[in-house]
């Protein structure tokens, strides 16, 4: 095993036990920070349409997805995680465990640099694709753009197209039903009541699709199309009709305000909920998937295809990303759910039902789609349907410059920090 910065110790691991161990302390210090950025950043794609649309308060909104987050990360989160992020860098900038060690540390660092710089101008991004752009400075740094799959590289930069555009279609028409079967009717509510089981069934069909295709817990599963789509599609039935009947509980008393409003604003609470929860699942894997690369290097000297990831660093990444929340989320929550278009409850339900169903497709087809993209394409989309002059196309365009920036100013800095570590070791 190469040792390019200094003679171990042979009781000590892969590099000197100073090094290792302060790289170690470090990347939880890090690693927690990018956690806290993930709160701060990507909660805006699960509270902000239901903040915008005021279905619930910003203190509610916040409460919900830190605790929501939590229980993602702890109990669907991945115990295991690529040690290449999305297949973005050839195996061999990892075969040094060294260099893999100390590329790990400064792609945590770049991705984290980069996501709270954009939570602090308060505009969505990626964190996905800020540890694909820190990987992506890794590998060039290492070994050239040889290291890099270009063609892995070229369809993230093709999803920032992709995702935003199909959640933006899908969103505009799902308004346009919801005002042409609902908002024009004569009896609104009653209309809205009516095709309820319609609008919840399709909200549950997608969640439940989605927790078995896209979560970590349900790719465990491994249960087949057939088998997924039917047992969403009961779910879904059952929960549709459900949910009718407790509306109907719900909105019996006199003292209930009956407009169509209020029915969906019920629905959008619950598709709220479920992205949060999903953020948790999925989005914790940006933070604790280099640290346990870290931690792992640490430990054995060696690395694979997959490592575990000790439960506690998932729980730890969750407890970090509900900090985030509570400390930071407000700022992208109000860009998303306020500044580019104006939100209702059937608005911000078209939103959730959009975001959810682009990621779905886009995890099944095997596409790198951002969560952030669908969301903020979803905003467009009922925005559009209201007339160009519903959009604030100001914000729209700086978030989409920023999307661009991701991948590139990750990896610099990412290149930056390795150069600095290894002039310091």
């Amino acid at each position: 095993m190469q040792q390019p910065f200094a003679e171990p110790l042979p009781q000590h691991g892969i590099m000197p036990m100073p090094i290792e161990y302060i790289i170690l302390a470090l990347g939880f210090i890090v690693g927690f920070h990018m956690s806290w950025n993930i709160g701060a950043n990507d909660v805006a794609n699960s509270m902000a349409s239901a903040v915008g649309a005021k279905a619930i308060t910003l203190r509610q909104a916040i409460v919900i997805a830190g605790i929501l987050v939590i229980v993602g990360a702890a109990f669907i989160g991945g115990h295991v995680t690529d040690t290449i992020r999305s297949g973005i860098i050839s195996p061999r900038a990892l075969a040094d465990p060294q260099i893999a060690l100390i590329g790990a540390f400064s792609a945590l660092v770049a991705a984290s640099l980069w996501v709270s710089f954009a939570t602090w101008q308060s505009l969505p991004v990626s964190t996905t694709h800020s540890i694909v752009g820190a990987m992506v400075g890794f590998g060039l740094i290492t070994g050239g753009s040889e290291m890099i799959n270009w063609g892995v590289l070229g369809a993230v930069v093709g999803s920032w197209v992709i995702s935003p555009v199909f959640s933006m279609t899908i969103a505009f028409i799902m308004f346009k039903i919801i005002v042409r079967f609902v908002l024009m009717r004569t009896d609104t509510f009653a209309a809205a009541l009516r095709l309820s089981p319609l609008f919840i069934g399709l909200a549950i069909f997608v969640i439940v699709m989605s927790f078995l295709f896209k979560t970590p817990m349900g790719k465990a599963m491994a249960v087949g199309d057939i088998t997924a789509m039917l047992m969403s599609s009961v779910i879904g039935i059952a929960g549709g009709f459900g949910g009718r009947s407790l509306l109907r509980r719900l909105f019996a008393k006199k003292e209930a305000r009956r407009e169509p409003e209020m029915i969906f604003r019920t629905i959008q609470i619950g598709t709220s909920c479920y992205v949060a929860l999903a953020i948790g699942a999925n989005d914790v894997a940006n933070a604790v998937g280099p640290l346990a690369l870290i931690y792992f290097l640490t430990k054995t000297g060696e690395v694979g295809a997959t490592i575990p990831v000790p439960y506690y660093l998932l729980l730890f990444g969750g407890v970090g990303i509900a900090i985030g929340i509570a400390m930071g989320g407000a700022r992208v929550i109000r860009t998303v759910g306020e500044r580019i278009t104006l939100l209702t409850n059937t608005r911000g339900y078209s939103v959730d039902f959009a975001a959810a169903t682009t990621v779905l497709v886009a995890s099944k087809l095997g596409l790198p789609v951002s969560t952030t993209h669908a969301a903020v394409g979803g905003v467009l989309g009922v925005g559009l349907a209201r007339g160009l002059e519903a959009v604030n196309f100001a914000i729209i365009f700086k978030i989409m410059l920023y999307w661009i920036l991701t991948v590139p100013a990750a990896a610099l800095a990412s290149m930056l920090v390795f150069k600095l570590i290894q002039f310091i070791v």
